[in-house]
């Protein structure tokens, strides 16, 4: 083959490279989704006040923290601006995976919000089942005859600011907080006993982004137009030198 060609070519796979693999790594990691609802919504956890039912409307869903068996996920408004609520969630696994984002929902009596239940992102078999303060999950369960997941904890349902860290102190108290289930008759039983938990080698191929650095943790930032130009103009220069080489070998 031409020498020329090869080394056009060999550029060309580096810049796709150099392109898509920060930003493919990114959203692996935080599970970035943007979801409308069309009705309002009841959400749980630690919410902005007067933020514990979010309007209609658009609003991004984030994978703050991740352990082997439970999750923080944040909920923004739709430019990512302001973090609306932090949830405590179980892994919760189902039959078939879909390729589309798919949000469940807690029935409730006429004139009442839905209120959420799990968040499942596209092409994974598991999902996340989110967990209710204890008081509003018995009240859930026996309205939809259906078991809740509660936490005992007396942690902090409202606050005046939102919270952007894995180390502020009300998500460390969700990540430590004890998780239990309620029946609708009212008993509390184990976890175990009403959520199906994925299988753990799927968990830890899934959870591997979460073990990163710091430093791997903010690749959406190296994947800046700074970051592309320099790329480019690294990768132009190497091209120039193939094709000199090219045009020495061939003369």
């Amino acid at each position: 083959m031409n020498p020329f060609r090869i080394g056009i070519t060999v550029c060309c796979m580096a810049l796709m490279a150099a392109m898509l693999t920060p930003i493919a790594k990114a959203d692996a990691w935080n599970r970035k989704t943007t979801v409308t609802f069309s009705a309002p919504v009841e959400i749980p956890g630690v919410h902005l006040a007067g933020w514990g039912i979010l309007p209609a409307g658009t609003y991004v869903f984030k994978i703050l923290d991740s352990q082997s068996d439970r999750h923080i996920v944040q909920i923004f408004s739709k430019d990512e601006k302001t973090v609306y609520a932090t949830i405590l969630a179980i892994p919760n696994y189902r039959l078939k995976a879909t390729d589309e984002t798919v949000i469940t929902f807690r029935e409730r009596p006429a004139g009442q919000p839905e209120a959420l239940r799990a968040w499942f992102y596209p092409g994974r078999q598991w999902g996340e089942e989110f967990v209710y303060p204890k008081a509003k999950a018995m009240e859930l369960a026996k309205a939809t005859n259906l078991p809740v997941l509660f936490t005992p904890a007396e942690i902090p349902v409202e606050i005046a600011e939102p919270m952007g860290s894995a180390k502020a102190p009300v998500v460390v108290e969700l990540k430590q907080a004890p998780v239990m289930a309620v029946q609708p008759s009212g008993e509390e039983v184990q976890v175990a006993q009403v959520v199906t938990p994925p299988p753990a080698e799927e968990m830890q191929v899934a959870e591997v982004p979460a073990a990163t650095t710091a430093a791997e943790q903010t690749l959406p930032a190296t994947a800046s137009p700074l970051f592309l130009t320099g790329g480019l103009g690294l990768l132009a220069l190497v091209g120039a030198f193939a094709a000199r080489a090219a045009k020495k070998g061939l003369s």
